[in-house]
């Protein structure tokens, strides 16, 4: 029977899907093929835009991306042209799940749940999150336990560069990285008779964009018979094993839930946004870039002949360059609506090298979300669902590119993440019908007992509620 005092473990591996573990990987992570054998399973479809932020702040609030005011990694300044800034942990316009139980007594630990720089104040302990400045020293709370945090892990554990041309050391780094992490997580849940646990490991993410192409014969770069063929299997095999030790200390009358923001895919190239409003006349230079791959921000921009920029990532975000807003604007307010439809309609016929046509999604954030906070973009895009990366780089003189603009990745994102929830006492397993991200956060609250806030636009999961919920 479960413990009448509900207690919570929850694995945040980021960008897994169930094909991730189910099928690619399922031969060396044995320690997680039980816990999803035992578990009531399924896939999670993740928010728009399927990517680490604003997902993860979803799932714990229950509340979409745009009442969030969370749009990606960089969002612009309002009103101007080059000034880009990183969400912190107080961007979200509403709390997470350790927010509100922290305020109802419970005793909560995060572990580098993104966005959570700085760390987040909770009735606990909470780390911060691969967001973490390199010269940060402010990275736990409190921050007496800093010392004996570094002392355990034995060295930095949030992050590792990917982009880079060293495989070798990337490998090395993101393993190492794991290690660290799960080395922490250990000792911090030994320390206490947590209410809620969460760890998020970014470790998957990082393998995906560094390796995808040498484990995936579909990948349109697929490198048979490399050196780093194994490397993406060695790494789930030593995060099944970092797993296997974690919940070795967990007993039976805490409920386990393993959780993803979003899945992976094989990145098929990039489309070169602000390349195509450049043909289109929307976008206009003073003078071409220096070279192929210059950011926008570092060429001559002619504000007073340009409609519309744009900004590359996992979806290109669209500004307009409106009058009255930005200070040379020249599109005026009552044009916008035509404005997006000519784009839509433009933007139909690109085709691929090939002849075949991109498939693209062009949409306001009005269209999405229930509220519109804090700074959005004006319209936002996806390419071949989300196959094809957006390249906001200029001087490519092409409009598609077989690589990243930014640096070597083999991998993007997509919605199909997964839920796996093994019930204290066991019982409840088998396949869920496919779940929405937005559910997690409320499903969490009632199952501590909690109110549920009518604002919220996620539900709790019905399966995984006991009667007197």
């Amino acid at each position: 029977m479960p413990p009448d005092r509900f207690r919570l473990v929850v694995i945040g591996l980021d960008s897994v899907s169930p094909d991730i573990l189910i099928r690619r990987f399922a031969s060396v992570t044995p320690n997680l093929q039980r816990l999803l054998s035992e578990s009531a399973r399924g896939p999670l479809m993740s928010c728009d835009p399927p990517i680490t932020v604003p997902a993860w702040s979803v799932m714990f609030s229950g509340m979409d991306p745009g009442s969030l005011g969370l749009y990606g990694f960089r969002h612009r300044r309002p009103g101007s042209y080059d000034r880009m800034y990183t969400p912190t942990s107080a961007t979200p316009r509403h709390p997470m799940v350790w927010h509100e139980l922290s305020r109802t007594g419970h005793k909560v630990a995060v572990l580098g749940m993104p966005p959570g720089y700085p760390p987040p104040a909770v009735n606990g302990v909470s780390i911060s999150d691969f967001l973490t400045p390199a010269s940060a020293s402010d990275w736990v709370h409190p921050g007496t336990l800093r010392p004996e945090i570094e002392r355990v892990a034995g060295g930095p554990f949030f992050d590792v560069a990917v982009r880079g041309a060293d495989r070798d050391r990337a490998a090395r780094e993101i393993l190492e990285m794991t290690r660290r992490r799960w080395k922490v997580a250990r000792e911090l849940w030994r320390r206490e008779r947590w209410d809620l646990f969460v760890i998020h490991d970014i470790g998957p993410d990082r393998i995906h964009h560094a390796f995808w192409k040498y484990f995936d014969r579909d990948h349109p770069r697929f490198e048979p018979d490399s050196p780093y063929a194994t490397v993406a299997s060695d790494f789930y095999a030593l995060l099944d094993q970092e797993i296997g030790a974690f919940l070795a200390g967990v007993d039976d009358s805490v409920t386990v839930a393993v959780v993803s923001d979003h899945g992976s895919q094989a990145m098929r190239g990039c489309f070169c946004i602000n390349e195509w409003l450049i043909r289109e006349g929307y976008l206009a230079l003073r003078r071409p870039p220096p070279a192929a791959g210059t950011p926008i921000e570092a060429c001559e921009v002619d504000w007073t002949s340009t409609r519309v920029w744009g900004a590359g990532g996992y979806y290109a975000r669209l500004f307009v360059n409106l009058r009255g807003r930005e200070a040379h604007g020249i599109v005026e307010p009552e044009e916008f609506p035509q404005l997006v439809e000519e784009l839509r309609a433009r933007l139909a016929t690109v085709q691929r090298p090939s002849g075949v046509p991109l498939e693209v999604r062009l949409f306001a954030p009005g269209d999405v979300y229930r509220r519109v906070e804090g700074d959005p973009p004006d319209l936002m895009a996806y390419f071949d669902g989300t196959a094809c990366r957006s390249a906001g780089t200029l001087g490519h003189r092409r409009l598609f590119l077989e690589e990243n603009d930014t640096g070597p990745d083999d991998a993007v994102h997509s919605f199909d993440g997964l839920i796996a929830w093994r019930e204290a006492g066991g019982g409840r397993s088998g396949i869920l019908p496919p779940q929405r991200i937005l559910d997690v956060g409320p499903t969490i609250i009632r199952r501590f007992g909690g109110v549920l806030s009518p604002t919220l636009q996620g539900r709790p999961i019905p399966e995984l509620l006991l009667e007197k919920d």
